[in-house]
């Protein structure tokens, strides 16, 4: 009896020791199973280290000698190293009349809609179906695309094409700023909501649950090209107005025309495209393409140097051999001294320290941040920005975007990494362009 009691014992004790080691032994060890992270570099862009800077003018200007100057902290993040171009942005455009024709050609045929992902797995709802080939000069297709062309009466020349003034991106988002309102938070006590939220109309709605926060958007994503005549009077500029966001010899130019929904637009979808390739990877981890905070913008310009007037850090437009460091308007109108007429092909000077080429001239580029004169004396310093989603019925101050960097058509002045300047949300220039950046998260350096 003694000795299979022993056995009994040690048997027991193995398994309870086997038992507790996979419970981790009834110690806090954290969620097992959750696999080790690792976020590649993105394609195109460059890595912004987290860091602090003194946020305004640190430069002998005079002329800014009352603009006030605030300690500011930033997190990681990623950056593309050049302005989003026109061939890139044309990829945008593509897709979205891509979806249009896919959409309209499912009403008919079903082959372009599908219940299952690439790898064969259900999908519910159905989706839009990507590898049934698209055919435009298919005869059967005539009829359920003829709504994406221009009117027969609208016509130049006779010439059938497709009609931009068509091609919209409708996109969702969450409004993360509004969930985050005390008043409009989830009372536990009575299980409901009880504050309001502004959608993208600018119409004020009461919360019913918590998909209220889900927000939408339907934006027209065709350049401007005409902005390229608007913006300069008396001027001979319909060649560019004509070629530039077409011709093949622009693709490596910097997209113009853009607005600054149009720039959000272009980030969402970007944001899409990335993340469904890494759904169908079954890839945890996902990203959130969009604009750079005003701060953000400042702190990749300037390189990681805190005294600089300039993003390559001296206190002169020129270099030591008398060479231009960057697309402007230097001498008075003299466009063509530093290399260019007017915009040039991206990366065509050299980059700051942190890799990013043209922060400073090319074009100016679209931040995510609200203008306004006084805003370094209440933005926070830890991350600071402030953003205001302007409503239609809002006075045009309200409209005001922050826009930084210069264009080929400014002075020096304005390539200064401190400079501040605006732009109205709803309007489209020859000389502001955008790119995109991506928070890091996880990254330690």
């Amino acid at each position: 009896m003694k000795k299979h009691f022993s056995i009994g014992l040690v048997l027991l004790a193995v398994v309870t020791f086997t038992s507790c080691n996979k419970s981790g032994n009834g110690e806090l060890t954290g969620v097992k199973g959750r696999g080790k992270w690792f976020e590649p570099t993105p394609y195109g862009m460059t890595f912004i280290h987290r860091g602090s800077f003194n946020l305004g003018t640190n430069d002998q200007d005079v002329t800014s000698a009352n603009t006030s100057v605030k300690t500011v902290s930033v997190d990681a993040f990623w950056m593309d190293d050049t302005e989003i171009t026109n061939n890139e942005y044309r990829q945008f455009i593509q897709w979205v009349r891509d979806s249009i024709a896919r959409t309209l050609l499912s009403e008919q045929f079903p082959e372009f809609m599908t219940t299952e992902d690439r790898k064969g797995n259900p999908v519910d709802p159905p989706r839009l179906n990507w590898d049934q080939k698209l055919e435009w000069d298919n005869p059967d297709y005539t009829e359920a695309l003829a709504a994406m062309y221009v009117p027969e009466n609208e016509r130049f020349f006779k010439k059938k094409e497709i009609d931009a003034r068509k091609l919209f991106y409708e996109y969702h988002w969450i409004d993360l700023k509004q969930a985050a309102r005390r008043v409009n938070m989830y009372n536990y006590a009575t299980q409901s909501y009880s504050g309001s939220v502004v959608n993208a109309k600018g119409e004020e709605e009461a919360i019913q649950n918590r998909s209220s926060f889900i927000l939408s958007d339907q934006v027209p994503v065709y350049p401007d090209t005409l902005c390229w005549i608007r913006d300069f009077t008396f001027s001979y500029n319909e060649p560019w107005a004509t070629r530039y966001f077409w011709h093949p010899g622009f693709d490596d130019y910097p997209v113009v025309g853009v607005d600054w929904k149009q720039a959000k637009a272009f980030c969402h979808w970007r944001t899409k495209l990335h993340n469904d390739f890494l759904i169908a990877r079954k890839e945890a981890t996902l990203h959130d393409y969009r604009l750079p905070t005003e701060v953000e913008w400042e702190y990749a310009a300037r390189g990681d140097r805190q005294l600089s007037m300039y993003p390559w850090g001296g206190y002169y437009t020129r270099e030591k051999d008398g060479v231009f460091m960057a697309n402007f308007k230097p001498l008075r109108g003299n466009y063509v001294e530093d290399g260019g007429m007017a915009t040039m092909k991206v990366g065509s000077y050299d980059p700051n320290d942190f890799g990013l080429y043209d922060m400073s001239g090319n074009v100016a580029e679209w931040t995510s941040s609200a203008y306004d004169e006084s805003a370094y004396m209440y933005i926070n310093d830890f991350n600071p920005n402030f953003e205001y989603n302007a409503k239609p019925g809002d006075a045009p101050a309200m409209k005001r975007k922050v826009i930084r960097g210069g264009s080929w058509k400014d002075i020096a002045t304005f390539l200064q990494v401190s400079t501040r300047s605006f732009e109205y949300q709803d309007t489209t220039k020859s000389y502001v362009g955008f790119r995109c950046v991506r928070s890091s998260f996880g990254n330690e350096f």
